[in-house]
């Protein structure tokens, strides 16, 4: 081999590396400056052109892609690259034709049956898919499975990439491949999480280096609220592939998860610095910086995030939930282009609605306000479900069960620990405010809100075959069961406690169904119920967007008759558990804070301190919508503002009157 040869095929294997290790720019570099010499290496220009791919030009690797045929026009290898790119620039005739060609070529060319299928099945056309997966099969029939299991998910043909990958996993029952393409189709279900972790760590464990199925395997942990195990997997992707910026990105995700919010700022911002094209990453980014209290940084990562991507509506929605933020005139016009495309997706829209909604209120023109909140509902409640009458029904089942004889029989019979201080309510009911004064306390922590009581609860109804469920699952349950159960509760939730104080606060507002449940398995445990005005609660809720659940609240007459069911069984509570819950009112705490602030320490059993009265100074991170107005003094603004949309809201006048009528007359003269 001559010394020339010796240059060539060295460039050519730093080529590769560099490709393979995710550093598509220096593959473009080393090919381009061998190119500028030897012009006809068709091995670097195809090289070159899966650069381009990679850095997302498909237009120059096309067009390398093509000159490389011009002189090798019988290379079957090229024209299978040309129909890659062609799929990728959703041109699937063109792609599909590539593929026969390169396939006429060399018909042992695998990869090559398999594009077609993958391309004939994004064309619709159906009717020659499995012909050509049969192709395919007859080449390679493990690979084949995989292939056809994937498309058939790709597809949303669940049923069909099920049985196509089992099928492959009963052929050889290590195939990695087939593990993850089905782990991906159980993690979709989100009804097989745990199938899903167990195929991810057997195929990560065949194949410790299968940086797709670790990558997988961290969005599954997550989302089983695994998040240090995330934490772990991702750590491990990273070792692999030091610049994938997914991964650093996912890191992120699960250090934000797990309350470590500044390594979450670390990990995107080293995200950013290998792609700052990542308009996802960005809004993740912002997050992050507005639960720290950084709503400028915040505010110019979201609007970085917009910048790559102005269809991205949940980023103005952020940025409207800050609440004391104000949209430039040329936003508000942004948004209302958007509303007018006909590529947005309905999350987007209703967004874009809501986030406008905001943009009229601050400006006081409240007919447009309402008209885009409304809207945002309308469009919110077609996308979600909610069942007023199965509510009903669970509520009243949890009465009937929860009778002061059934709680005096049951009386300290759980886990006697006294740790969680309990926030329940109705969301936009000031539970943000009071958790903001309790954690400024030095001897409790504040967490989030956490999903484990209620989980924990319907629990008691799994695997039972008399098929009992929650609450009358109770009653068969023994004063060890009670027990174990608030054993549970405070091993689950212990990962949300970093600061090693004796007491922690859950905010979860819906666990106000659980009062009884608590009292049970923890009876030490604290509970304060926060209240609000019904019209101001209300018409908070009506004008949120909630990142998950409270579905309740996008229909206005399932809203007013939610807040009613709360408080008929917030009544029941009161009289069964007399003396155990401690209701304070939002109108209460602004209007004399020193005072409530003494009242609920003294229920806590907590001595005052003045941190506590000026808990806007407390650094904390806040994942809440009221992150940003409780890092502010207090302020009495927000009192009777269901006033300025007095005229849309009569139906909740009627609905809610007798609620009204049973506040504390002081309530009444502030807020109504």
């Amino acid at each position: 081999m001559t010394t020339a040869d010796s240059d060539t095929q060295k460039d050519l294997a730093d080529a590769i590396n560099h490709l393979r290790n995710g550093s598509p720019d220096k593959t473009r570099r080393i090919c381009q400056n061998f190119l500028a010499t030897s012009p006809s290496s068709g091995a670097h220009i195809q090289l070159l052109a899966h650069a381009f791919i990679k850095l997302g030009n498909l237009h120059e690797a096309k067009q390398q892609i093509e000159f490389a045929l011009k002189l090798t026009p019988d290379f079957a290898g090229l024209h299978e690259d040309l129909g890659s790119i062609q799929a990728l620039s959703s041109d699937y005739k063109g792609a599909s034709d590539s593929f026969r060609k390169a396939i006429q070529l060399d018909p042992r060319l695998t990869s090559a049956h398999k594009k077609l299928a993958q391309s004939l099945s994004a064309s619709g056309k159906t009717d020659e898919v499995d012909e050509a997966f049969e192709n395919y099969l007859d080449r390679d029939k493990d690979a084949a499975l995989v292939a056809a299991g994937a498309e058939h998910w790709r597809s949303n043909r669940i049923e069909e990439a099920e049985a196509a990958l089992k099928k492959a996993l009963k052929r050889n029952t290590n195939n990695v491949d087939a593990m993850h393409f089905l782990a991906l189709v159980y993690h979709g279900e989100n009804k097989k999480l745990n199938d899903a972790e167990a195929l991810l760590r057997k195929a990560t464990d065949i194949a410790p280096d299968f940086s797709q199925a670790l990558s997988s395997l961290g969005r599954v942990l997550i989302d089983c609220g695994k998040w240090l195990d995330a934490i772990a997997i991702y750590k491990k992707i990273i070792k692999l592939k030091p610049n994938d910026y997914k991964a650093w990105a996912g890191l992120g995700r699960a250090f934000s998860l797990s309350g470590q919010v500044e390594s979450a700022l670390g990990a995107y911002k080293k995200s950013l610095s290998i792609k700052d094209e990542s308009p996802n990453v960005h809004m993740a980014y912002a997050h992050s910086l507005k639960t720290v209290g950084n709503q400028k940084a915040a505010l110019r990562a979201y609007r970085k995030s917009i910048e790559y991507r102005p269809g991205l509506g949940e980023s103005y929605w952020s940025m409207a939930n800050l609440k004391i933020f104000n949209f430039k005139s040329s936003e508000v016009k942004a948004m209302e282009t958007q509303l007018d495309s006909e590529d947005l997706t309905d999350s987007a829209r209703t967004h874009f609605l809501f986030s406008l909604g905001k943009a009229y209120e601050d400006r006081k023109e409240y007919d447009l306000a309402w008209h885009y909140y409304n809207l945002g509902n309308e469009t919110q409640r077609s996308q979600v479900t909610y069942d007023p009458v199965a509510n009903q029904v669970q509520l009243d089942s949890i009465k009937d069960v929860f009778s002061a004889e059934f709680l005096n029989h049951h009386e300290e019979v759980g886990c006697e620990k006294p740790d969680p201080i309990f926030v329940v309510g109705l969301p936009r009911s000031g539970s943000t405010l009071i958790e903001q004064i309790l954690a400024s306390h030095s001897l409790v922590e504040g967490t989030s809100e956490l999903p484990n009581l209620g989980d924990i609860a319907l629990s008691t109804g799994k695997y039972r075959q008399d098929g009992l469920t929650y609450p009358k699952t109770l009653s068969t349950l023994t004063p060890r069961d009670f027990k174990a159960y608030g054993q549970e509760y405070l091993q689950q939730v212990d990962r949300h406690r970093a600061s090693g104080t004796p007491f922690f606060i859950d905010k979860m507002p819906n666990n106000f169904a659980h009062v009884g449940w608590i009292k049970m398995i923890l009876p030490n445990a604290k509970i304060i119920n926060t209240r609000r005005h019904p019209l101001d609660s209300c018409l908070g809720a009506y004008k949120q967007l909630f990142a998950k659940g409270q579905n309740f609240t996008y229909d206005k007459f399932e809203l007013a008759q939610f807040y009613c069911d709360y408080v008929d069984i917030m009544q029941h509570w009161h009289s069964v558990l007399p003396g155990e819950i401690l209701d304070v009112h939002y109108e209460d705490t602004v209007t004399d804070l020193e005072s409530q602030v003494r009242r609920v320490l003294q229920f806590c059993g907590l001595e005052f301190e003045e941190q506590c009265i000026r808990y806007w100074e407390t650094k904390r991170a806040v994942k809440t919508a009221s992150s940003e107005q409780v890092r502010q003094p207090v302020y009495t603004s927000a009192l009777g503002l269901w006033k300025n949309y007095a005229g849309y809201i009569e139906d909740w006048q009627q609905q809610l009157e007798n609620v009204v009528k049973d506040l504390p007359q002081s309530i009444r003269d502030i807020s109504g």
